[in-house]
C-alpha cells in the first residue's frame, strides 16, 4: 500500500511507520520532524498540522490509507477536509477515553460517546472530548471509509511515560537491593493494558483488510493484584510487599494513575473503576492477538533496564518518596 501517516516521529506512531515498512508498503509521515527521526525506511514530509496549507504536499497524490495518531480537533479537521479525496481508508487511534461512562465493568464499543470538543486544541482535561471530536469529523468525512480503533493503557518498550514499566522496575530494583515494595491496597481493582506491538499489529491488519467502525484494541481483563504479582514474578522479587489504604495515600498527597511521585494504574475514583476493565472481544473477532502478561513485562523490563531503572521517571515514586511514605505508614 501506498501510506500516510499522520504523526511518525514519537512512540506509537514511529512503531507504526517501521511495521508497516516492514511489511513492505510505501510509508510517509507527515509531521514537524522535532520529536524525533521517523522509522528507517519511511519519507518524512515536514509540515506544521497547525498552519494552513500543512496538507498541500501530500494531497497531491493518491493513497490506498492513511493513519492518524493527533489529539488535536483542528488537526483532524483540516486533514479530513484536505485528504477526503484522495485517501482510500481513514484510520484514527482514538482512546477508551472517548467513553462518557467509565464506571461499568466489561463495557463494548456502542455505548455513549462524550461530547466531541468543538474548540480545534485540546488540553489534558479534554483529551476524551477531543478524541471523541476527531472520530466525529474522520466519521463525517470519511463515512464507511473510517476506522476507528480504541485503545486504553498502552504498554510496552519505548514506553516514556513510565506507567507500564514502573511496577515490573521496582520489583526488579527490589529484587537487586532488598525489599519491602509499597503498593496501593487497591489488589482487587481492574489493571488492562495492551502491547504497543499488538495495538500496531491490529492496526495495520485492520487497514490491511479495509474493515471499518470501531474497536477497543485494550488487553484482556485483569486485576491489579494479578499485575504485581507477574511483575513480581517476571522481576524474581519475593521479597516483603506492603499495602497501603488509597486514603492514607492521598492524604500524603501520593498521586495517581501517572506523573512524578504517583502511583502508576491506581485511580481512587469509582467513576473511572471501567476504565481499564473494558471489553475486547470485537477486537478478538476481527483479529486481535494479545501475548500474556507476563511476556509484555518481560520484554517492558528488558527495556526499563536499558533505560537504567535507577533513572528519575516519568511516573512512579522515587526511591526517596517510598522510604520516606514507609516510614510514617510504620510510626
Amino acid at each position: 500500500m501506498d501510506l500516510l501517516i499522520l504523526g511518525g516521529t514519537q512512540w506509537l506512531g514511529r512503531t507504526l511507520a517501521g511495521e508497516a515498512v516492514a511489511r513492505g508498503h510505501r510509508v510517509v509521515c507527515l509531521a514537524r520532524g522535532e520529536a524525533g527521526a521517523v522509522a528507517e525506511g519511511t519519507e518524512l514530509v515536514r509540515a506544521d498540522r497547525s498552519e494552513p496549507g500543512a496538507y498541500a504536499e501530500v494531497a497531491g497524490r493518491e493513497w490506498d490509507a492513511a493513519i492518524d495518531v493527533t489529539r488535536q480537533p483542528g488537526h483532524a479537521r483540516a486533514a479530513a477536509a484536505a485528504l477526503v479525496g484522495v485517501v482510500g481508508r481513514m484510520a484514527f487511534i482514538s482512546s477508551c477515553n472517548v467513553y462518557a461512562a467509565q464506571d461499568e465493568p466489561g463495557a463494548v464499543e456502542g455505548v455513549t460517546l462524550l461530547p466531541p470538543l468543538e474548540s480545534d486544541e485540546s488540553t489534558p482535561e479534554t483529551y476524551g472530548e477531543a478524541k471523541s471530536a476527531i472520530e466525529r469529523a474522520y466519521r463525517e468525512a470519511f463515512g464507511e471509509r473510517s476506522l476507528t480503533i480504541r485503545p486504553g493503557l498502552i504498554a510496552g518498550p519505548g514506553d516514556a511515560s513510565g506507567r507500564s514499566g514502573y511496577w515490573v522496575a521496582r520489583a526488579a530494583r527490589a529484587a537487586r537491593d532488598g525489599g519491602p515494595v509499597l503498593v496501593p491496597d487497591v489488589l482487587e481493582a481492574a489493571a488492562q493494558a495492551i502491547h504497543v506491538d499488538d495495538l500496531v499489529r491490529f492496526t495495520l491488519d485492520s487497514v490491511e483488510r479495509g474493515a471499518t467502525g470501531a474497536f477497543n484494541a485494550v488487553g484482556d481483563r485483569g486485576t491489579f493484584g494479578g499485575w504485581l504479582e507477574t511483575a513480581n514474578a517476571v522481576a524474581g522479587y519475593d521479597g516483603e510487599v506492603v499495602a497501603a489504604r488509597p486514603e492514607w495515600l492521598a492524604e500524603q498527597g501520593v498521586a495517581e494513575w501517572s506523573g512524578p511521585e504517583s502511583m502508576p494504574l491506581w485511580i481512587r475514583d469509582p467513576e473511572w473503576g471501567g476504565f481499564l476493565d473494558r471489553s475486547n472481544a470485537a477486537a478478538k473477532l476481527a483479529g486481535l492477538t494479545l501475548r500474556p502478561l507476563g511476556q509484555l513485562l518481560d520484554e517492558t523490563l528488558a527495556w526499563e533496564r536499558g533505560q537504567g531503572l535507577d533513572r528519575e521517571r516519568g511516573a512512579g515514586l522515587s526511591a526517596e518518596r517510598e522510604r520516606e511514605l514507609l516510614g510514617l505508614l510504620r510510626g
